[in-house]
């Protein structure tokens, strides 16, 4: 079984437990491949915890979960030194940071003191901890969760740790055939604990290289670009895109095509990630706001005015 054929054969397992949102799934393994982290945004109760789940168990990797509240302490994500008194020194306590995929639900009701404490971990794929650094296990993922209806008790994320999120998804509510089919399933004890591992982690790191190594032309780069600078010229963003988003833009790009069994980026692969990739970096302007400007109206526009290369 070649590479294509383990992540198509990913995605299908994460879809028997995972009813019904094929292209959320798909774009979660995107991120996951192309190495950046997710923001998942949603309503409670329509499965993100379920998706984070089922994609650690698929692969076979570690999973860690840890419950965002006001009392959230940066040591409860990255770990803590603790003095050992029969040697006399201090030893590190690993923290829920620790695990290959972590699920960091409603990020947005802790401080950003404690927030800021995973950047370090996404960034650079490591902690430090009393001045010593401490790698992370590999392949390491975040989806952070958060509630956008709740606005009560909660600390919305600033620009600069969103721009590190390489992409905004919504899971939204299940069509009525499909949650049908999920209470079924249920009813059936076709649950989480039923899911099986399908690759091991040497597969998605050798997936990660191969993704990596995806042609990107000259000329799908200067698209990009034109994109990417289209949205810091358009006078209703007071904030565009990123040389960060950019970057996360070609690397989803890649591992779009990647799952599309192909070598090489077309167009069409920018096209269908840009939404997921730049709309959570764009900041509208105050005129913007009175005017009640649609931010993902105005995005798509710019997204179909940008000329698309031979």
């Amino acid at each position: 079984m070649n590479h294509y054929q383990l992540a198509e054969s990913l995605m299908k397992n994460i879809n028997q437990v995972f009813v019904g949102k094929d292209e959320v799934v798909e774009n979660l393994l995107i991120s996951f491949l192309a190495g950046g982290h997710v923001l998942l945004e949603d309503v409670p109760g329509v499965g993100k915890t379920t998706l984070a789940l089922a994609l650690a168990k698929s692969m076979a990797c570690s999973f860690g979960r840890i419950q965002f509240t006001p009392d959230t302490l940066p040591g409860d994500v990255t770990g803590l030194s603790i003095y050992n008194m029969k040697s006399g020194e201090f030893t590190y306590q690993a923290g829920a940071v620790m695990n290959q995929v972590l699920l960091a639900d409603e990020i947005n009701r802790t401080s950003p003191k404690t927030q800021a404490s995973l950047l370090e971990a996404m960034a650079e794929g490591q902690v430090t901890v009393d001045g010593i650094i401490h790698p992370l296990p590999q392949p390491f993922f975040v989806i952070a969760t958060q509630n956008p209806v709740e606005f009560l008790g909660t600390y919305p994320l600033p620009e600069a740790q969103m721009d590190r999120f390489m992409m905004r998804l919504s899971i939204g509510y299940p069509e009525r055939t499909h949650e049908i089919r999920m209470a079924s399933q249920f009813l059936q004890g076709q649950t989480l604990s039923r899911v099986e591992a399908v690759c091991q982690t040497e597969d998605i790191i050798a997936m990660r290289k191969e993704v990596s190594n995806i042609s990107v032309k000259e000329s799908i780069l200067g698209y990009i670009a034109d994109l990417v600078e289209s949205t810091r010229e358009e006078p209703c963003f007071v904030l565009g895109a990123s040389p960060r988003a950019m970057l996360a833009l070609v690397c989803a790009s890649q591992a779009k095509a990647f799952l599309q069994n192909r070598d090489y980026v077309k167009p069409d692969d920018v096209k269908a990630v840009a939404m997921q990739v730049l709309g959570h970096r764009l900041s509208l302007s105050s005129e913007a706001k009175i005017r009640k400007e649609d931010k993902d109206k105005i995005l798509k526009s710019l997204i179909l005015k940008i000329r698309i290369p031979v």
